[in-house]
Parts: C-alpha cells; sequence; structure tokens
C-alpha cells in the first residue's frame, strides 16, 4: 500500500504534455502515476492530498546558493535552517551550496566537514561545490580529493586577484582537461579581472561601470574557446547579460548546452539598471551587476539557450548595505523564495526545465531528482494558480528586491522525500539529506 496519494492534479508528464491525474508516493519514491491510461485501475494508499486540479510540479532545484557565506567582516544573513525553510515556501526541495574557497586539498577536506557540520540543520536536501583559489600546482591533488569526498562540481573565480581567489589559465585549461578524464563540472565566474575597474572611492552607482558587460563577455568568450580547444564540462554561473549570451551562441553555438552551459539568475530576466534611478538602489548590488534594458530584452530573447536557473541566493539586511561605498557594502540579494514565482510570471511552464530536470541532468542528480517519474524521489510542488503579488518573505533579511512584483500562482505545499515540509502554507519541521550523484559528460 502507498503512503500518500495525491489527487486530482495537473501534471506535465515525460512527453510534455499536460495531464490530469494522480500521483502515488512510497518510502519517498513516486511509487505510481495514474491519469487516463489506467484511470479505473483501483490504487490504495494510507492517506490522501486533495490536489484541487493545482499543478503538481517537481520540487525546484537551485543550484547556486550561499547561506552562511563568511565574508570576512559580515556573513551572508541566512544560514542553512532559515534558508532552506525559505527555499520550501518557495517550492525548493534541493539546494547546491559552496565550500569555502581553498587552494589545496588538505584544506578541501577541511572545508567539506566544517560544511556538513553547517548544513545539518537544513529541512530540505542538499549538496556542495567545492571552491578553489589560486590553486597553483595543486589541482590534480584537489581534484583527487574530490573524487574520494564524491564531489561532482568545482568553483572557480577569474576575478578577485586582490583577494587571491582568481585562478589562472593554466589551472583552468588543467581543471578542464581533467573535468573530461574525471567526470566533474567545472564552474566559473566569469568576469575579466584586468577589465575590473578600481572602485574602492566609489559608491554603488559605479558597480555597473566598475564591472561592465565587455569584462563578462570577453572572459565568456575566452573560457568558451578553451572549453573547444581543450575539452571538458564547463558551467558558467550567474551569466548576467543578453550580448554575452548572443556572442556565445554566434561563436559556439556548435556546442553551447552540450560541452559548456549556460546558468542565469532570476534578477537578471526581472531587474535591469534602470533601477540606478531608484532611491533604494544600493538593495539591488551584486556581482555581476544588474544590465541596461537593452541586454535584458536580448537575455529573455535567448532563453531557450540558458540552460538552468539558479538564484545565487546571499541575502543581507538594509542596514548590512547602507552604507553606499562599494568598498564597505556586501554585495548579493536574497530570492530563493521567490525565484519560480517571478519565472514563471514571465515565462510559465516552459521555465520548469530549467528549474528542475536540466539542473539535475547537469548536477549529478538526475533521475533520482528533477522530474515526476516512478522510481524518482517524491520531490514535488502544488502550486495553485492566482494572480496576486508577493508579499510573504520567510528568509531573514528584512526586505526583498521582489516584494510587490507581480505573479501568477502562489506555492501552497512542498514535499521533499514524500514528506510535507510545507502542507497549505504551513512549516512542518523535518530534515533534509546531504546528496551524492553521478555525472555523466555530454562530450
Amino acid at each position: 500500500m502507498n503512503d500518500l496519494a495525491i489527487r486530482n492534479v495537473m501534471f506535465l508528464n515525460e512527453n510534455d504534455e499536460l495531464k490530469f491525474g494522480n500521483v502515488f508516493i512510497k518510502d519517498g519514491l513516486i511509487s505510481e502515476i495514474q491519469t487516463d491510461d489506467n484511470w479505473h485501475k483501483k490504487i490504495e494508499s494510507k492517506e490522501t492530498y486533495e490536489g484541487k486540479k493545482n499543478f503538481l510540479l517537481p520540487g525546484i532545484i537551485d543550484p547556486h546558493v550561499h547561506f552562511d557565506l563568511d565574508l570576512g567582516k559580515i556573513s551572508s544573513l541566512d544560514d542553512f535552517y532559515s534558508g532552506s525553510v525559505a527555499a520550501a515556501y518557495g517550492g525548493v526541495t534541493t539546494f547546491i551550496d559552496f565550500l569555502e574557497p581553498v587552494s589545496n586539498a588538505k584544506d578541501l577536506e577541511t572545508a567539506f566537514y566544517k560544511r556538513l557540520e553547517q548544513a545539518k540543520d537544513s529541512v530540505i536536501d542538499y549538496k556542495f561545490h567545492a571552491t578553489v583559489m589560486n590553486p597553483k600546482g595543486n589541482v590534480l591533488e584537489i581534484v583527487l580529493k574530490m573524487e574520494e569526498l564524491g564531489i561532482k562540481s568545482v568553483k572557480l573565480f577569474t576575478t578577485y586577484s586582490d583577494s587571491d581567489r582568481r585562478t589562472y589559465d593554466q589551472e583552468i585549461i588543467e581543471f578542464l582537461e581533467l573535468s573530461k578524464e574525471k567526470g566533474f563540472l567545472v564552474l566559473a565566474h566569469i568576469e575579466n579581472d584586468e577589465m575590473i575597474l578600481p572602485s574602492e572611492d566609489h559608491d554603488y552607482s559605479y558597480l555597473p561601470i566598475a564591472r561592465s558587460t565587455e569584462s563578462e563577455t570577453s572572459e565568456a568568450l575566452k573560457l568558451a574557446e578553451f572549453n573547444k580547444r581543450f575539452g571538458g564540462n564547463l558551467y558558467m554561473v550567474h551569466l548576467s547579460s543578453g550580448k554575452t549570451l548572443t556572442a556565445l551562441k554566434m561563436l559556439y553555438g556548435d556546442i553551447l548546452n552540450k560541452s559548456f552551459f549556460v546558468e542565469s539568475c532570476p534578477h537578471y530576466f526581472v531587474f535591469n539598471s534602470d533601477v540606478w534611478n531608484k532611491e533604494n538602489v544600493y538593495l539591488f548590488s551584486m556581482a555581476p551587476p544588474l544590465r541596461t534594458k537593452k541586454e535584458q530584452e536580448l537575455l529573455h530573447t535567448l532563453f531557450d539557450d540558458v540552460y538552468t536557473i539558479g538564484t545565487d541566493h546571499c541575502s543581507f539586511d538594509k542596514e548590512d548595505k547602507k552604507n553606499k561605498m562599494l568598498s564597505k557594502m556586501p554585495l548579493g540579494i536574497g530570492g530563493i523564495e521567490h525565484s519560480f514565482d517571478v519565472m514563471f510570471e514571465r515565462f510559465g511552464l516552459d521555465i520548469v526545465p530549467k528549474m528542475t530536470e536540466n539542473v539535475a541532468k547537469i548536477h549529478h542528480l538526475y533521475p533520482q531528482k528533477g522530474v515526476l517519474e516512478i522510481g524518482s524521489d517524491a520531490d514535488i510542488m502544488i502550486y495553485k494558480l492566482k494572480d496576486g503579488v508577493i508579499t510573504t518573505n520567510h528568509a531573514k533579511s528584512n526586505y526583498s528586491v521582489y516584494e510587490g512584483l507581480p505573479k501568477k500562482g502562489t506555492v501552497i505545499s512542498t514535499i521533499s522525500r514524500g514528506r510535507f515540509v510545507v502542507k497549505d502554507g504551513e512549516f512542518i519541521p523535518g530534515k533534509g539529506t546531504y546528496l551524492g550523484g553521478k555525472y555523466e559528460s555530454n562530450n
């Protein structure tokens, strides 16, 4: 007998066809799916949840969050508990955070176990990307340690040389070559370090000048060329500009979303540099910064070429950002609770694979996560269509840049491995699980 029946819901089948039916859960997995093909089959369950003809969608997987991020003088506001609660209210059932940046294998192991301890209070499932900083001479050792620890992805920076976080070209190439051999994913923060202008003596309005579109585009093209020439598995995080994506598609369209992949974030689709006319513009400060309306429109036009959506959730209070000098202002915004709402409002059901199945495939979680299939984890979001505006904020931050924006629906329930985390708007305490996984190269 099944543990839970979710009846009378609308969902997308494996052919992306909208179906009406029932979904059954047993031992944390999807056990049966009932549609018009087997409607007359009697399927019993211990508990029934009435779906009321709402959408049943795979739980969102956020591949890019920063909980408890230590920035030296300040840390991001959400810890793993508060961040995961906010995530659950947004239909997110899995997230991927980052280990502290390290330059050698020994420190990687230390960072891994430290993060495991920090993350134990998460209420939904989670995993980690390794993060490196100027790993000169230590690339192979780091990769072998990743392999030993079961970590299937590593993030590097092409900028931040002032804090010794930059990874230089030779090591980038080495990571790419090893990623092809070992089957892991290389995540890259793409900004040209030499093109980023000093900003210590400037206020927030200087941010889009200091970190220009050109700095992103030039670095993205360089790494795409590295990927084409040396192979490997490359993933560009938080791409901000339609101009960058246009150039990538024009010059490297033959390998785009085949050997290298592009992630973008909701805020680059929702906001543009017009916010610089707002009185509270400093609340929108992030790296890379918001781009022009024209670049935003290009990003919309090339929506199909964006493989995944990650929030880059890194929240702070208003007071944290109130010092308007860039040198003293933390860069980052929250948004994990509202990511699906704002993207669904713009793209409808077309956004679903970019926040579920595609994320699972590239980040080593498929088919355990990201799909509604028999045998997959019962990670589920129940979404009710209803026009409204964003008002809730379950994260710790005392503001949200998304507050007041229109939405076309509401997450009413979130289920993780068959367990309600949010049920009809009410939070139900529980524990998430640290995940492993396997990456299959698309080369």
